[in-house]
């Protein structure tokens, strides 16, 4: 029997509808795998975003900022990138071996520096560096401080950053070398001059960017007079050099391994401990 022309067979309905299946099928797979390409896509986005995130706070935590004048809790040198053989001065005996770690402890209570003066006898490796610490103005600063020499937590610690720009300081207190080293705890800012200056001798902390927390074990001793604007957030002074600041020359006169005005010091300066008496 033939079928009336213009009406389609039933076979040719079903591959039609076959045909039709075919595409919505073939639609619904595309849209599938641009789902999981976009959710891929989203994931890597996310990943990238953590990682820049992470480098970036890992930056300002730990590296010094881009003027190179922020004497931040870092530096641009490492233990493996110190010099191996320099001719040392007659006052200097050779560093001792970098710890491979910083001992971890809990902060400790500022009250038991509050309003007290206190006299730390650092000892290096080229002589010793004499300390006045001042509790009443920075109480935390100066417990911390004190807390971390009884602990022996400096003891074998290099100075490992001398800056030498518009600003000039001499930084220690990270017993790894890295400038990443910090003693498990961190506080605030205390007390920071209102005019923005540090003159020569000033025994300040070095810090992050983080104001509240950013203050650990690391700190710096300024061998010129200096300044950073205190609207910056500046920088704890908790003391002053009393004696040995010609070491400190030294160690700026020896200038940065490697050239440049930021990084570790070509002549080596370590703390190998610190004594520390109430005035």
């Amino acid at each position: 029997m033939s079928t009336p022309k213009g009406k389609p067979s039933k076979e040719q309905v079903r591959a039609r509808k076959k045909r039709r299946a075919a595409r919505l099928q073939q639609a619904a797979a595309a849209k599938q795998a641009e789902r999981r390409r976009n959710m891929i896509t989203a994931v890597i986005v996310v990943i990238v975003l953590a990682l820049v995130a992470a480098i970036v706070l890992l930056s300002k935590a730990l590296g010094p900022d881009p003027a190179s004048t922020t004497p931040t809790a870092a530096t641009t040198a490492s233990p493996e990138s110190t010099p191996e053989s320099v001719e040392l001065p007659e006052n200097c005996t050779e560093p001792p071996p970098v710890p491979s770690e910083a001992l971890q402890l809990e902060l400790p209570d500022a009250a038991t520096a509050e309003g007290k003066t206190f006299e730390a006898v650092v000892t290096t490796n080229c002589g010793d560096v004499v300390l006045e610490l001042d509790g009443e103005r920075a109480p935390q600063a100066v417990a911390s401080f004190i807390a971390l020499a009884e602990e022996g937590y400096y003891d074998a610690s290099p100075c490992h950053r001398l800056l030498n720009s518009l600003n000039v300081v001499v930084q220690c207190g990270d017993p790894t070398g890295t400038g990443g080293g910090g003693p498990g705890y961190g506080y605030g800012v205390e007390y920071v001059p209102e005019d923005g200056l540090y003159p020569r001798g000033t025994l300040a902390m070095a810090r992050t960017w983080d104001l509240e927390t950013g203050t650990g074990s690391q700190f710096f001793i300024v061998a010129q007079d200096s300044e950073w604007p205190p609207e910056d957030g500046g920088y704890t002074i908790f003391g002053n050099v009393t004696s040995g600041m010609e070491i400190v020359d030294q160690i700026v006169a020896g200038g940065v391994y490697g050239g440049g005005t930021d990084g570790y010091p070509a002549l080596p300066l370590s703390i190998l401990s610190v004594a520390v008496s109430e005035k």
